[in-house]
């Protein structure tokens, strides 16, 4: 599928940490951006705590010193949009992330994302060839360590389709509201992701500080999923603004 806008972003995605958890959709209506519907698997709400690291980072072809490699953690949740080709299924972040106050300055003027800048490092080891993994990310906010943990076993497989690995990862459009009401369209383009299941998986996290206390009692629980994909090469092209309704 072509974009209709140049490419901005170039980079690799790796070592996607996922916990997936059910939510109540009220909770996610104040934040959907108009023209965007909210997307369901097996008519249950998600919404994912994502970590992974941001590697090779190019803006317009440029990569920036002291901020091509670097570590992010989102809260984002899942919607989509009836497009010329049928259903566009996107994400929407609740809060991003990043240890570098110009990752930050350049999302959020680009494409009004909400990034925060915070001090951020993360965790990596693997042992009997990779079939045994541990990645971990960690970041401090308003003086409270936070981290998202998971462990894994085994190899990583295709996603199958229609099942709820795929329905996580494989969404290709990204929504952002607007500060003036509208929204912003832009698609990343990436080859399908292999998954490694999750043995063990937690969220160490202020939830209502960083996020609100809307989300607590959804975050709180256990995840209804966890899983690690392994990423890839990823293009982020450009935002277009949805024609009003």
């Amino acid at each position: 599928m072509e974009s209709s806008a140049p490419s901005f972003l170039t980079a690799e995605w790796r070592y996607l940490a996922m916990l997936n958890y059910e939510i109540d959709p009220v909770i996610l209506s104040p934040f959907l951006p108009k023209g965007t519907e909210l997307d369901q698997w097996q008519e249950k709400t998600f919404a994912s705590v994502v970590g992974f690291l941001f590697l090779k980072t190019r803006i317009k072809g440029v990569s920036i010193p002291f901020h091509s490699d670097f570590e992010e953690v989102n809260l984002r949740f899942y919607v989509r949009r009836s497009g010329p080709e049928g259903w566009r299924r996107g994400v929407v972040f609740i809060k991003e992330l990043v240890p570098r106050r110009a990752i930050a300055w350049v999302a959020r003027t680009f494409y009004n994302e909400n990034y925060l800048a915070v001090p951020m490092g993360h965790e990596k080891w693997e042992e009997t060839g990779g079939l045994k993994q541990k990645i971990a990310y960690t970041w401090t906010f308003q003086g409270r360590k936070n981290c998202l943990e998971l462990f894994t076993q085994g190899e990583a497989v295709e996603t199958p389709e229609n099942s709820h690995e795929e329905f996580i990862i494989e969404h290709y459009w990204g929504y952002a509201r607007q500060r003036d009401g509208g929204t912003a369209e832009y698609r990343v383009e990436h080859p399908r992701w292999r998954v490694w299941s999750a043995g063990e998986a937690r969220l160490d996290c202020d939830v209502a500080a960083l996020y609100g206390p809307s989300f607590v009692s959804a975050l709180s629980q256990p995840p209804y999923s966890a899983f690690l994909a392994d990423g890839s090469a990823i293009t982020v092209f450009g935002g277009v603004r949805l024609p009003s309704a």
